[in-house]
This record gives C-alpha cells, sequence and structure tokens, in this order.
C-alpha cells in the first residue's frame, strides 16, 4: 500500500509535527485531513524552529508535495499569511502545495459566534480556542458552508454570503448584543483572499488518486488526537472533526483500500489543553516540572497544557479505534527529570476497576487511576540511537508500554531536534 497515517493517538500536542517531518524525508505527498488554523505543529530543523498550523508538516523538505484536504477548514487570512512567513524563510510553494477546491472557509462570523457563545457557556465552557472551527463545520454539516470552490464565482458567493450573513444578523443582535455584520466586505474580503490563494487550488481527491496510481508514497496527517475525536473523544470536550483514521479518508478522498500502515504518535507521559475529562492529570509539583521541562504550551494559542502520568487504557483504545499497528513515542527525555515515574494501566470507577475507556463524562470525571511505578533514570538520553543506548530504567519502561499496548515502535524520540530520535521500524 502507497499510504500511510499518521495521528495522535492523545488528546493532540503529542509532537506529530517532529515524526510528520521526520517520515516526509521518504514520503513523496504530505496530505493534512481535518481540522484548521486551531492546530499547531512544531517543527525543529537544525536548531530552528517552524511552527505550522494549516499548511502540512512536509513543507520543510523541499521535495515534498504538500495538500490541505478536503476535511479540512480554512481561514484564508490565516493560510496566506503562513504562506507568506514561510515564503520569506525561503521556503518553495509553486507547484508542491495545493489546496481542496472542497474545502470549507472560515467566515468571520464563525469566529465572532465561536467567541461569544464560548462565553455564555460560563463555567461549562469546552476550552475552544474561539478560531471559529465549531461553527465552521456546523455549518458544513448543516449544508449552508461555503467552499473553496465557491469563492470563484461571484454569483454563488455573494448568494451564499449575503443569505448565511442575513440569518447571523438576527443572532448578532438579538442574542449577543452585536453590531450587524457586513455582507459587503465580507464578499470584497473573499475576492481579494481568493486571487492570492487561486495558484493552489484544485480537486485534490482526484490530484491524490492520480499520485497513487503512479505508485508515489502518500502520507496523510492528523492534525488533533484520537481523544479530542468528534465521535470517539470525550465528547463535548472534544474538536469538531474526525481525527481518528477513518477520517483520513473522509477528508481527503483516498479509499481505505489505499491504506496500509498506521501511526499514532503518543508522548511517554499525557497532556490535555482546554476543558474536559483527564483521567492522569497532576496538580502537584510533578505536573508542574513535567510542563517546565517539556515545554508543554499550545504552539497556536500559547495556553499552558494540562499535564499527567501517561493513560495506557486511553492508548489501549486509541490502539482499537485507529488500527494503530505502529507507535510513536515521544518526549521520553522529558522524563528524565523524574525521580519516579507512574503509569496509568486501569480505572477504578465506583468500585470497581476497569481497563476500557468509557463514553459517559460523569464515569470518566469519577475515575481513580491504577497506577503501576517505575524508577527514573535521572540523566540525558538525548543522545540515544537505538533502544540498547538507552538506561536500563529507561529501557525498562518503553518495553512495559510496546508489551501492554501488544504494539510495535517505529519511533522512540529523545529530544526536540530531527537527529534526537530511535528509528525502530519504517512506515512505508
Amino acid at each position: 500500500m502507497s499510504c500511510s497515517i499518521i495521528l495522535g493517538a492523545q488528546w493532540g500536542d503529542e509532537g506529530k509535527g517532529k515524526i510528520v517531518d521526520m517520515y516526509s524525508r521518504q514520503a513523496d505527498v504530505v496530505v493534512r485531513y481535518q481540522g484548521g488554523h486551531n492546530a499547531g505543529h512544531t517543527v525543529w530543523v537544525n536548531k530552528e524552529k517552524y511552527v505550522l498550523h494549516l499548511i502540512p508538516s512536509g513543507i520543510i523538505h523541499k521535495d515534498t508535495v504538500n495538500v490541505i484536504g478536503n476535511g479540512v477548514v480554512v481561514e484564508l487570512e490565516a493560510l496566506i499569511k503562513e504562506i507568506r512567513e514561510l515564503t520569506e524563510r525561503g521556503i518553495k510553494f509553486g507547484g508542491r502545495f495545493f489546496l481542496s477546491d472542497r474545502a470549507h472557509v472560515i467566515m468571520p462570523y464563525h469566529t465572532l459566534f465561536d467567541k461569544h457563545k464560548e462565553e455564555l457557556k460560563g463555567a461549562k465552557k469546552i476550552g475552544t480556542t474561539g478560531r471559529g472551527i465549531g461553527p465552521t463545520y456546523m455549518d458544513k454539516t448543516g449544508r449552508i458552508g461555503i467552499r473553496i470552490c465557491d469563492l470563484f464565482d461571484d454569483a454563488v458567493l455573494e448568494s451564499k454570503v449575503r443569505g448565511n450573513v442575513e440569518e447571523v444578523n438576527v443572532y448578532a443582535e438579538k442574542i449577543f448584543g452585536l453590531p450587524p455584520v457586513s455582507a459587503d466586505d465580507i464578499i470584497a474580503d473573499c475576492k481579494r483572499f481568493a486571487a492570492e490563494i487561486k495558484p493552489y487550488v484544485t480537486d485534490t481527491a482526484v490530484l491524490i488518486n492520480k499520485y497513487i496510481g503512479e505508485g508515489r508514497k502518500i502520507m496523510l496527517e492528523g492534525a488533533q488526537g484520537t481523544m479530542l475525536d468528534v465521535d470517539f473523544g470525550t465528547y463535548p470536550f472534544v474538536t469538531s472533526s474526525n481525527g481518528t483514521a477513518g477520517g483520513a479518508c473522509t477528508g481527503s478522498g483516498v479509499s481505505p483500500r489505499s491504506i496500509g500502515n498506521i501511526a499514532g504518535v503518543m508522548k511517554a507521559y499525557t497532556t490535555r489543553v482546554g476543558s474536559g475529562p483527564f483521567p492522569t492529570e497532576l496538580f502537584d509539583g510533578d505536573g508542574e516540572l513535567l510542563r517546565k521541562t517539556g515545554d508543554e504550551f499550545g504552539a497556536s494559542t500559547g495556553r499552558p497544557r494540562r499535564c499527567g502520568w501517561l493513560d495506557l487504557v486511553a492508548a489501549k483504545y486509541a490502539v482499537m479505534i485507529n488500527g494503530l499497528n505502529f507507535i510513536a513515542l515521544t518526549k521520553l527525555d522529558v522524563l528524565s527529570c523524574m525521580e519516579r515515574i507512574k503509569v496509568c494501566t486501569g480505572y477504578e470507577i465506583d468500585g470497581r476497576v476497569v481497563d476500557t475507556f468509557p463514553a459517559e463524562i460523569d464515569r470518566l470525571e469519577r475515575i481513580k487511576p491504577v497506577y503501576k511505578e517505575f524508577p527514573g533514570w535521572k540523566t540525558d538520553i538525548s543522545g540515544a540511537r537505538s533502544i540498547d543506548d538507552l538506561p536500563e530504567n529507561a529501557k525498562n519502561y518503553v518495553d512495559f508500554i510496546k508489551d501492554y499496548l501488544k504494539v510495535p515502535y517505529c519511533v522512540v524520540s529523545v529530544g526536540i531536534d530531527r537527529e534526537d530520535t530511535i528509528v525502530l521500524n519504517e512506515i512505508f
């Protein structure tokens, strides 16, 4: 099979950027299949930092083609800004970056509603980034969304925008007490942005399948994590799309028959951003130490991430849902700061221990994690290039995770740079 998927196996922020960047050296094409500019992938190359929000991580490699698929929602100004910034750093886009004509557009009123609806929730806030992602997906499923292809037909664009704005302004004025939105301003901005992105727009499903027919290696890149999937995550504290393996097909136009390996990226501990259940969250000095040592702040928002011990119950669930046949373990080096390390192997709920991930939020919030404890290794491991280079305690920790999940590693990451990596299996 010529297509492989790399996705998050936790609550996002697992270090997917580095893993995708690393395998992009082998891939001919990298496709982003869901999410919006609320995601952020951080890539370090020769001590130089790249933070990508919409552009696939393969853009750093000069010979790799990069595609934003139909499953992504696109904020046009953010996309153009990212293209300009990367161009200024010497990265070429011509002939190697494409945008789906079926992708939906985040409109200004989506961002407006996202922020104000979240404020109305008070203590029940989901923790959205307020960037219009959810409302855009709502309009998509409500069949009133505006797609990239609509930007190039003046009559269609004007009809859709004016129809949507008429309804939007009822909510803006009567519910939020805001001034009306200007349809004329939105249409003018859309036309201006459309002219700038036009060279990149195409039917990417046709393009990707053409590449598959040519035998090229395709990497499908998820933005968020499994536990934020709208169907299988900690609903309603989730994103608004399917970041799991099934979403890779619907968000790109690739048939399931073309999928080969599926690699799940997970940290050697666990983090999440925003509200919602987090069974292994730490509220003590260990949590602060993980946050500080791991530089756990959102790549897109700068928000501090909630930190906790590795949750293998959630990880096993991610293995099942996605059909993972490889694990990419990241940030093992961060745990070098810890004297003792814990791993969650079960959930105690109402006096009963289970090893499955419940759907009900109230049950998730009552979980008492069952931990197995390991001694730390308290030494720098960033120079390790094989499992045998690791201290014995680190090897024992890594082996326990693999044996519990019954899935081999493709990668164990021991530092932020490309080269700080133990490569064990190829995914193509």
